[in-house]
């Protein structure tokens, strides 16, 4: 899911979105790559794609055939098949669509939403859900709050997304058509952003000191001070850039931020109420040894 995403702005920032112009073979009648580079970094992003559709593939057939079969791992997993394929789908729109920005954004708007599902996915699988499992809440208020952080987080994406439609890296290189940009300024879709920005930053600051001063468990206040850093950094990172006029290593690195970010909040999420880990998944395995193994028998 992190690779699909990272090769995808590779392609955009590369000015590769038009290196393969049909789907799902790179020309018409040709499947793989030409020799163009731009072509090359296209179809490379396709592979992945590929690779994802047979990993899923794999994790739903995994669910369904587990000895003690679970709901929830098999609606996650099937979740994420129909994910990556909607969204593979909408990457042949974007193509023929001559990299329209709006379809771009919700591509990785999708992407985004297809890490976070992963990430509950992987979370389930350590574990145990369903009916009689523990779950006990460590605290409802943060609770509550956890799931409202998803509000602020969707506006902070979706106007990063704004400000990237709108900057000079649309997707496509010279000699061919021009891509089209969002209906706004550059400098005008970053100040918006970096409002948003700033609440966020302070919405899980306040919550950080917040959860300090309750006493709430190490889990709580640990997931929330990782948030903490990562904004921190993609913050200082997305000045950098701007500053800089948006160079595309940066502009990567921007993305990956990102990606950190939605694990981040959802692993928050996750963590709001504890769960008994599956057997065998424990990093640590205690052996527990009888009292009387432990004394000598007498001479």
């Amino acid at each position: 899911m992190i690779l699909i995403i990272l090769t995808g702005e590779a392609v955009r920032l590369t000015g590769s979105g038009l290196g393969c112009p049909d789907w799902p073979t790179c020309f018409k009648y040709q499947i793989v790559a030409s020799s163009s580079i731009h072509s090359k970094i296209e179809f490379g992003n396709r592979l992945v794609t590929l690779l994802l559709v047979v990993i899923v593939g794999v994790t739903f057939l995994a669910a369904l055939l587990r000895e003690q079969r679970r709901r929830d791992l098999i609606w996650l997993s099937g979740s994420l098949i129909i994910g990556v394929v909607a969204n593979a789908v909408l990457g042949a729109f974007v193509v023929y669509s001559k990299l329209n920005p709006y379809l771009v954004s919700v591509h990785l708007l999708l992407s985004l939403a297809m890490v976070a599902l992963g990430a509950t996915l992987y979370h389930h699988s350590k574990y145990v859900y369903g009916p009689g499992a523990r779950a006990d809440v460590r605290d409802p208020y943060f609770r509550a709050v956890a799931r409202w952080l998803w509000l602020p987080f969707f506006v902070l994406v979706l106007t990063g997304t704004a400000t990237t439609g709108s900057g000079p890296h649309a997707g496509s290189s010279q000699g061919q058509l021009v891509a089209r940009r969002l209906p706004f300024a550059l400098s005008s879709a970053a100040w918006v952003h970096s409002l948003a920005a700033v609440l966020f930053i302070g919405l899980i600051t306040g919550l950080l000191v917040a959860i300090w001063r309750s006493g709430a468990p190490k889990a709580l206040i640990f997931g929330v001070r990782r948030l903490v850093y990562l904004s921190l950094i993609q913050a200082a990172i997305g000045v950098t850039q701007y500053l800089t006029h948006l160079p595309p290593w940066l502009v990567e690195i921007h993305a990956a931020g990102a990606i950190a970010l939605t694990i981040g909040v959802t692993q928050f999420n996750l963590r709001q109420s504890a769960h008994d880990r599956v057997p065998g998944t424990s990093k640590t395995v205690k052996i527990a040894v009888p009292s009387n193994e432990l004394t000598p028998e007498p001479a």
